[in-house]
């Protein structure tokens, strides 16, 4: 593993990509790193990620409250929403925050990235649900953030960007990278009057290819909790609703539709308390 010099050169490194790619304007974006359960480094507000050195880098506990920062220099207020990706997610060991401008426009609309157009972001991403807007700088981001966590490596923030993690920081970043590009993809399919998207089966055989390359991270091919909602990316369906008692079959949105309507019986207490027994159940609890 890289000492922690080495650790803050890296997240330099990659904030000069992020802002060379335009995924940051100005002093926007942040990103850290898990040194240990108590331990993590993270960029500092106000300055340009473009144009750090590792003198810049803030250290901070678990709580995201300052264990080393130098003069001049002090963490991120949004360190709140990184602090709650570790808590909720240990295998998690660095999570990236940018204004990606197709992702983040995406993210503005109001619109998920949930058609399934092209293999590679089916395999990486399944899909990229919205949360829920949240006043920048305060713990309404990481609640609103929270109940993804569990299911998800991306996720847009509505009308803010974008936040990725994954293992280590190189892999959260390519998890950014991944999101722009798909986001730009769909952008500019639409224009050309719409992509063709994979049918189920298709999905199917992509998030099974996935499984057996055992890849790090969440994905909808092991369950998605949305399943009927705006966020919903179908699962190859591996969730489908007319597997569930008391569930109408074809009753929520299967992969190939573009229906934006949440359902409300996806909400339905019974139905949620059915698709965690039968979770718990093939984990054998």
């Amino acid at each position: 593993m890289a000492n922690e010099y080495e650790l803050k050169k890296q997240i330099c490194e990659i904030g000069k990509r992020i802002y060379n790619r335009n995924m940051v304007a100005a002093n926007d974006g942040n990103i850290s790193v898990k040194l240990n359960d108590h331990e993590f480094l993270c960029t500092p507000t106000g300055v340009s990620k473009g144009f750090m050195t590792p003198d810049y880098i803030c250290k901070v506990d678990e709580n995201g409250k300052v264990i080393q920062a130098n003069k001049g220099f002090r963490p991120s207020s949004e360190i709140k929403m990184h602090m709650r990706v570790y808590q909720k997610r240990p295998d998690v060991g660095s999570v990236v925050h940018a204004h990606p401008v197709y992702a983040t426009s995406f993210a503005i609309a109001g619109i998920p990235l949930t058609q399934p157009i092209m293999p590679e972001a089916v395999i990486a991403l399944g899909c990229v649900p919205i949360a829920e807007y949240g006043t920048p700088s305060t713990n309404e981001i990481p609640d609103r953030l929270e109940k993804y966590l569990p299911y998800y490596d991306a996720v847009l923030l509505e009308s803010h960007g974008a936040l990725t993690w994954s293992t280590d920081l190189l892999a959260a970043y390519m998890k950014m990278e991944s999101v722009e590009f798909y986001a730009q993809l769909l952008y500019q399919s639409r224009q050309l009057g719409g992509p063709k998207e994979f049918d189920r089966e298709t999905v199917e055989k992509l998030y099974e290819i996935r499984r057996q390359m055992g890849m790090a991270g969440k994905h909808p091919a092991d369950l998605c909790l949305n399943k009927g909602t705006a966020n919903c990316h179908n699962c190859g369906g591996s969730c489908d609703a007319s597997r569930i008692p008391g569930m109408p079959e074809n009753s929520l949105n299967v992969h190939g539709t573009t229906d934006m309507n949440v359902d409300s019986r996806a909400q339905n207490p019974e139905v949620i308390a059915e698709i965690t027994r039968r979770v718990l159940e093939k984990l054998g609890k």
